[in-house]
């Protein structure tokens, strides 16, 4: 599989679009200002409110929502983390030592926040989900330092190594490497990227990240609450940090900074992938030159359509996603029972791109065609799960209800992918809406396609004298050639037709 990443750095914000065999998978938008409050930013607030009735605190982060951070995601370890941060702040000539720094009791899974903090108590946090909608930062006072192959946890103790590596042997090789070189008073989570890797290489890793902690601690004993202290890697890099692979062939970056940015990143975690990142020049936007732009207005529409004309409708409200699965007019099998189970199928498949595309969380239902057979239910609800193992959001899908829905929960930690894909109507003055008109080729070749398969050759097509120019300029390798080559169908211009109106008429 060939993977690239295309970065297009705009003055406001760095969009980034993941691709695997040139087809979208991912895409990501980071905003370039001061007031992204995204997950792993470290935060030195105040608590501003105590809610009993939630076990939960507010704190001031300088969000213009307080941010919420419940007693579950206080830690075991916070009374001690606690005593370190007041510690640091109150002696700013050295930075304190982690195993010197007294142990308090432990935070238990049950108790009240009440009893822990109160209001006006400064506080150190990580953001462990974007504010989504009107809701704030939500926290957690574990803080952890993520790196490629491996993630900090300052007070924790022992080694974790992820279930995803299934070789008993790999598994205990690196817990035991990991607990010899480990610096005491620090836990480890080993990740499923790690499998494998040599050991020179994992511990000039935890040197980093150890160095990362300490400068964190530096910058919090320069800071007064509320203030940022350590801000998570940008975008770019979290997501090369989290998919980069041997599958990878290029990053395509279209600004000099970014570009060595990221050049220097991969020369520490990975120094055999840094020659694949390439500096992009050319005066073509760089989503356009890479099909990016056409494969956002088609997938990131409120209606998508797959193979042989079935199509999902995408709603979002407040409470959960709601995507509807049809068929449209055509028919793969006549047997109703066996075209609904491969329309199913097919669906699941775009299903759980969209999932990843859009990066869709929180409840979503899927209501798939109606099926009668319990076993294309069973088989049906297999293919799903199996098609969302590669999802790196935690998940969970259950089976299909008696109604023919499905239920999946997905991990949402930022906002949802919106991208505007509907454009002012150049008819009626910008009173409506129309689909992208860069899709308007694509919806005439498949007007083409099936009136070519209804009555064969011997067509002409006629368009606006606006379409008709773009569509045969370039003469051989024009639109209209191809459609003419391919089909037989011959382009007229017609003045009498709307902008984006097309008619066929079959020639004498």
């Amino acid at each position: 599989m060939k993977s690239e990443l295309i970065v297009d750095v705009q003055p406001t914000e760095i969009a980034i679009a993941l691709t695997e065999d040139d087809r979208l998978q991912e895409v990501a938008r980071e905003k370039r200002d001061q007031d992204n409050f995204a997950v792993g930013n470290i935060y030195y607030g105040r608590v501003k409110k105590v809610m009993p009735a939630l076990n939960a605190v507010f704190v001031d982060v300088g969000h213009e929502k307080e941010a919420f951070l419940h007693y579950l995601d206080l830690g075991s370890q916070f009374r001690t983390l606690q005593t370190y941060v007041t510690k640091a702040v109150s002696d700013k000539r050295r930075i304190p030592s982690i195993t010197k720094t007294q142990r308090q009791p432990e935070v238990g899974k049950e108790g009240q926040i009440a009893d822990v903090l109160k209001v006006g108590d400064p506080i150190l946090v990580q953001v462990s989900k974007e504010p989504i909608n009107t809701k704030g930062p939500r926290l957690t006072a574990e803080i952890s330092i993520a790196g490629r192959n491996i993630v900090l946890i300052p007070f924790a103790d022992g080694v974790m190594v992820s279930q995803k590596i299934k070789r008993e042997a790999e598994r205990q090789r690196l817990r035991q490497l990991m607990l010899s070189i480990k610096p005491s008073g620090f836990g480890i989570i080993v990740r499923t990227v790690a499998e494998d890797k040599r050991a020179a290489e994992l511990d000039n890793e935890l040197r980093l990240l150890v160095e990362r902690w300490q400068e964190t601690i530096k910058s919090l004993q320069q800071k007064e609450p509320v203030s940022l202290v350590s801000e998570e890697m940008g975008r770019t890099l979290g997501i090369i940090r989290d998919v980069l692979s041997p599958d990878f062939t290029t990053i395509q970056i279209n600004d000099k900074d970014i570009f060595e940015e990221v050049r220097h990143y991969l020369q520490l975690i990975a120094p055999e992938s840094a020659k694949i990142v390439k500096l992009y020049k050319d005066e073509q936007p760089i989503f356009d030159h890479f099909d990016i732009t056409r494969q956002m207005k088609t997938g990131l529409g409120r209606t998508v359509g797959f193979k042989h004309g079935g199509y999902l409708i995408i709603d979002k409200t407040e409470a959960l996603f709601s995507i509807d699965v049809n068929s449209g007019s055509k028919k793969i099998f006549e047997d109703q029972e066996q075209n609904a189970f491969q329309f199913n199928m097919l669906a699941a498949d775009e299903l759980v791109h969209q999932l990843r595309l859009r990066d869709i969380g929180g409840i979503i239902i899927v209501d798939f065609i109606d099926m009668d057979s319990k076993e294309h239910q069973q088989q049906l609800y297999d293919y799903v799960r199996k098609l969302m193992e590669r999802d790196r959001a935690k998940h969970n899908v259950l089976p299909l209800s008696k109604f023919g829905l499905m239920q999946i929960t997905r991990q949402r930690v930022r906002p949802a992918v919106e991208v505007q894909v509907e454009e002012v109507c150049p008819t009626c003055g910008g009173k409506g809406k129309i689909q992208a008109s860069l899709l308007f080729t694509d919806q005439i070749a498949e007007q083409i396609e099936h009136e070519y398969e209804q009555h064969g050759k011997g067509l002409q097509l006629h368009l606006h004298p606006y379409i008709y120019a773009y569509v045969t300029r370039g003469w051989w390798k024009s639109l209209a050639n191809q459609w003419r080559r391919k089909y037989g169908v011959k382009v007229v211009e017609n003045q009498s037709l709307g902008m984006l109106e097309t008619r066929f008429i079959a020639e004498k």
